[in-house]
């Protein structure tokens, strides 16, 4: 288990991207793109990995300039949290998309499945050297999960989606073992379907969540949501998970659970005794930064049903369709409210 202080930050997974690198008044019209869409970006092709590499170490710097404990890379690389390692393994048809019903109900353009789903080579490896290089801290990496991802695809060739996720399970697992052997200290697994296709999760979501990370002995995490606020639109959410218990089974660390938005009841945290919580402070429906006393008033609440050494703090979700300003913003807000718990913990 990596070490980290009593009540750690982290960022679940985005930050900001830079509007000289991307087109974020086009990337905030969707859903984060499930296919590659090279037309966000803003910067030449011939230039484009020196110009994420520049915004990644933006991303690293304000995050430690914030006072976050567990630093990820902001997911500066990627048009969307899933799209790169979705359309980077075997088996998917480049050239003609298929369609999937989104968490809204919507039609959109996802992966075609057409032959064996394998990894090929490092998705995301070599991002881990870079993260090690530049922060000071520890650092986590986020991949999608199975699940999601055999959501998130058109099944032209497995007959079953179980099928399909139990391979996309075996690619992820691959990508797992390299992201730790090249120092990474925590891998977290995105799997916001859980909530969105619940029914559906009970049927295979667990089995393939164990199958991604069969053998792994690094710190993983996993996220669950309900979905941007800012681009969905929806002021309010849910107030319990469809599923959550389910989780407390799995081979996964640490489950990261949004709560400020959906002003979720921390009792609901009963419900995972035996994993560490993620848990989330910052309402991201909201461009108002939240004050370090607000945050540190959640953080209490969540102390009542969890003990501290199973406490992380983090934001609800991704924070990439806020502005850097609000972003950075909250994350102090976030740090600042947690250093005020542990100094009253501490006694």
């Amino acid at each position: 288990m990596v070490k980290l202080p009593l009540l750690p930050t982290t960022i679940v997974g985005s930050y900001p991207q830079p509007d000289w690198l991307i087109d974020r008044e086009r990337l905030k019209k969707s859903l984060p793109p499930r296919v590659r869409a090279k037309e966000l970006w803003r910067i030449d092709e011939a230039w484009l990995a020196d110009a994420q590499e520049a915004a990644t170490l933006v991303a690293i710097r304000d995050q430690e300039l914030a006072g976050i404990d567990l630093v990820g890379d902001g997911e500066m690389r990627r048009e969307s949290y899933s799209n790169r390692l979705a359309t980077a393994l075997s088996g998917i048809d480049s050239d003609n998309h298929g369609t999937a019903i989104d968490r809204t109900g919507k039609a959109n353009p996802v992966p075609r499945v057409v032959g064996p789903i394998r990894r090929v080579g490092p998705i995301e490896v070599q991002d881990v050297a870079f993260l090690k290089r530049h922060s000071t801290k520890p650092v986590k990496l986020t991949i999608p999960g199975p699940f999601t991802m055999t959501q998130q695809a058109q099944n032209d060739y497995y007959p079953s989606a179980e099928a399909l996720a139990m391979d996309y399970a075996a690619a992820v697992n691959e990508e797992v073992r390299a992201l730790f052997e090249a120092g990474v200290d925590v891998v977290q697994l995105d799997e916001p379907y859980l909530q969105a296709r619940a029914d559906q999760a009970q049927d295979y979501a667990l089995a393939a969540i164990d199958r991604a990370l069969e053998g792994v002995t690094g710190t993983t995490a996993l996220h669950i949501c309900f979905g941007y606020a800012l681009v969905h639109g929806n002021t309010v959410k849910p107030k319990a998970y469809d599923f959550l218990a389910e989780l407390n089974r799995s081979r996964v660390d640490v489950i990261s659970v949004e709560a400020a938005q959906p002003n979720l009841d921390p009792s609901i945290l009963a419900e995972l005794p035996d994993k560490i919580i993620m848990y989330g402070v910052l309402d991201l429906s909201d461009p108002e930064i939240e004050t370090p006393e607000r945050v540190a008033d959640r953080i209490r609440q969540a102390l009542k049903y969890v003990s501290s050494d199973r406490l992380w703090i983090a934001p609800d979700c991704g924070m990439k369709y806020h502005s850097r300003e609000v972003a950075f913003g909250k994350l102090k807000a976030m740090a600042d409210g947690a250093a005020i718990v542990r100094r009253e913990l501490k006694g």
